[in-house]
């Protein structure tokens, strides 16, 4: 009887540990939207002007930070600069400037002042896939963070955005928000 309650802890510890890393959110790829669309073009998805409103949640699953940022992503021929202005529920104020290159593999490149290296973008059907460490400001801690963020336009233009930010491995934060082009 011992004995077999010792093997189903270790069955379900297992379970918890492995899970998670074989399926889910982590798991995705990008060849799994190659065949959906709308298809995702940055040149157009990510230029002029974009409303975009989200949450933040905690490594507790709470909402810990809401935030409305307008964006404006102006592009030259294969590069962008995507201008994010964050005001946060708390009355904080943030400002990004992204600056994205297509590359003629059809991946993007992406550079931040907050970002540690450089940013990789892979683009597939109606998805696209970033993968980044970020800083977070010395206010929030100075943490890097590994970030997996995906974006998928939706029919109407309107692209829906899920990150989630990790350290050693270990989700801390997740950001779900909407991204809407302003006529």
């Amino acid at each position: 009887m011992f004995s077999v309650l010792i093997a189903l802890l270790v069955l379900g510890l297992v379970c918890a540990l492995v899970l998670p890393r074989v399926t889910g959110f982590r798991t995705q790829h990008p060849s799994h939207y190659a065949s959906l669309g709308p298809k995702f073009d940055p040149r157009i998805h990510l230029a002029g002007a974009i409303l975009c409103e989200g949450i933040i949640y905690g490594p507790l699953g709470r909402v810990t930070s809401r935030f409305v940022a307008q964006m404006h992503g102006t592009w030259a021929g294969d590069k962008c600069r995507l201008a994010e202005a964050f005001v946060y529920d708390s009355g904080v104020h943030q400002n990004r400037a992204w600056d994205l290159t297509l590359q003629a593999d059809g991946s993007l490149r992406a550079e931040a002042e907050d970002l540690v290296g450089t940013g990789i973008g892979l683009v597939a059907g109606n998805a696209v896939q970033m993968r980044y460490k970020i800083r977070l400001p010395k206010a929030s801690g100075g943490h890097a963070l590994d970030v997996v963020d995906w974006m998928y336009v939706l029919p109407n233009g309107t692209i829906m955005n899920r990150s989630q930010f990790r350290k050693f491995g270990i989700k801390v934060a997740e950001l779900v928000a909407t991204m809407r082009p302003v006529p």
